[in-house]
């Protein structure tokens, strides 16, 4: 698999579905389980710079996602959202969709739905300064990219999760795509 970049974040170990033009990534500090991000693999800022098959792609992989992220967080519906450009409160140059699985009863929010927004504001609003930080040491016979923990969010009740608990979470997510893509083949065949 090629590097795949958040902005300018190597996020490929973190990445549970993929097309040509688009990927899932699981989240450092979701704000309920089974928050994922949505992202084209070209990286552009706002929804506008998009090409039509990349927006086209985009959409299809935020229902795909969607419907599978749905299921196995046994979710009755998703919250879907996007802060496209920095007045709305986009603070990665990414464009990107958070998908929140959500639950009419025993969601964090409740009755009080709306407060998944002033949520979603808050971890946008602090990744910048805390995103990863790569740096470069020597190894052997030379140079090797080497990244220290990525932090992101303020939100003290969500502390950020290992790399280990993300490729775990991941690599589960992949295999319930891996199902639907050989459910597919026999279909097929």
């Amino acid at each position: 698999m090629s590097k795949l970049l958040f902005s300018s974040i190597e996020v490929t170990r973190q990445v549970f579905y993929r097309t040509p033009l688009t990927f899932a990534v699981v989240n450092l500090k979701p704000i309920v389980p089974g928050h994922v991000l949505v992202v084209p693999t070209r990286v552009v800022q706002r929804l506008a710079d998009l090409k039509p098959p990349e927006l086209s792609d985009l959409i299809n992989t935020i229902q795909h996602v969607g419907k599978v992220i749905e299921r196995v967080y046994g979710a009755d519906s998703l919250t879907i959202a996007c802060q496209d450009g920095k007045a709305a409160g986009q603070t990665v140059p990414h464009v990107h969709f958070h998908l929140l699985p959500r639950h009419l009863h025993g969601d964090r929010f409740g009755e009080r739905n709306d407060e998944i927004y002033p949520a979603l504001e808050r971890a946008e609003g602090q990744m910048p300064e805390v995103l990863i930080s790569t740096k470069r040491r020597e190894e052997g016979e030379g140079l090797v990219e080497c990244s220290e923990p990525i932090k992101m969010d303020a939100d003290e009740d969500r502390e950020p999760r290992s790399m280990e608990e993300m490729e775990k979470e991941a690599e589960w997510l992949r295999g319930f795509f891996a199902d639907i893509e050989r459910q597919k083949e026999r279909g097929k065949a």
